[in-house]
């Protein structure tokens, strides 16, 4: 982000807030589509201001939203947007007393899939879905268009096996939990303070089935675990969660279901960041890499 853009976003939001110029920033993270910075003011008061850019640009709407239904989030003190970037001065919760475990992440998304949605927030239903290998297609195709992810055709083969099998295998997206959905729900995203836990990062929530959430607390990096997910899911009803959470769909198990359909969801979001958000031909490499992997193993759980 430019830096004369980044100081007059803050100048912005700090306006909207009633508040003095901080006199010191620290840089907590930052890339290239958005970043998280702690402020110090004069009277020895800190806040976040966190800006980003679309399509991570109406998370004050969520968290507002989230604030509203009594999910435990950060205040959003003020907002503005600028140029296309969003701006947030956010409470600061300072630094976490613990790590997150398994234990509070189910208990975190036991109360936030109770928690009825608003009409603000997307939705992924069944057709949602449905159409995710379909739109990864159409990403593949304007790729191919811009010469660029050339010798792709097992993505295409691969895209095209999901495809057939959606249909069969979205089946039963919307029963319970089906409601909010995090979206970036890792224990890293998860804040265990003096004064209990918030949830962070809201840019991509939205209304569709909570397995994805649940299915992505253990992240990617490793290989998909079913049976260390199916604890996940028991701890997760043990806690309060709906029984149905157990539930067969898709003619396969819960815990198969959930994590082949977040690999295909992450699929479709990494190619429309690679053509459409980020549209940087020199990162195509680490992209069609982390695609195929997921595909694999989507292909793999889906049973396709």
């Amino acid at each position: 982000m430019d830096a004369n853009l980044n100081a007059e976003l803050l100048d912005s939001v700090l306006t909207a807030a009633g508040q003095t110029a901080a006199v010191a920033r620290e840089e907590v993270r930052v890339w290239s589509m958005s970043g998280v910075e702690r402020l110090m003011f004069a009277d020895g008061a800190t806040a976040i201001f966190k800006y980003a850019k679309k399509p991570f640009d109406s998370e004050d709407q969520a968290l507002r939203l989230a604030h509203t239904l009594g999910v435990p989030v950060p205040k959003v003190h003020a907002s503005a947007v600028l140029d296309g970037w969003l701006g947030m001065l956010l409470e600061d919760l300072g630094t976490p007393i613990r790590d997150a475990d398994d234990l509070d992440g189910a208990a975190a998304a036991v109360v936030l899939h109770r928690t009825r949605t608003g009409a603000a927030l997307p939705v992924l239903d069944r057709e949602g879905l449905r159409v995710l290998p379909s739109r990864a297609l159409d990403h593949l195709d304007q790729l191919r268009k811009a010469e660029r992810w050339h010798d792709t055709g097992d993505i295409e083969n691969a895209l095209d096996r999901i495809a057939q099998a959606a249909e069969a295998r979205s089946a039963g997206s919307t029963t319970a939990p089906f409601g909010w959905v995090h979206s970036e729900f890792h224990p890293t995203s998860l804040h265990i303070g003096q004064r209990g836990w918030r949830l962070l990062d809201f840019a991509r929530a939205f209304t569709g089935p909570g397995l994805l959430d649940l299915a992505s607390w253990h992240g990617t990096l490793d290989d998909p675990d079913p049976v260390r997910l199916r604890v996940f899911l028991e701890t997760y009803v043990t806690e309060g969660g709906t029984p149905d959470a157990l539930a067969e769909r898709g003619g396969i198990a819960a815990e198969k279901w959930a994590l082949g359909w977040h690999r295909m969801w992450a699929v479709e979001w990494f190619m429309e960041q690679s053509i459409r958000w980020i549209n940087d031909p020199a990162t195509d490499p680490i992209y069609v890499k982390t695609v195929r992997r997921h595909l694999t193993d989507a292909l793999q759980l889906l049973e396709v």
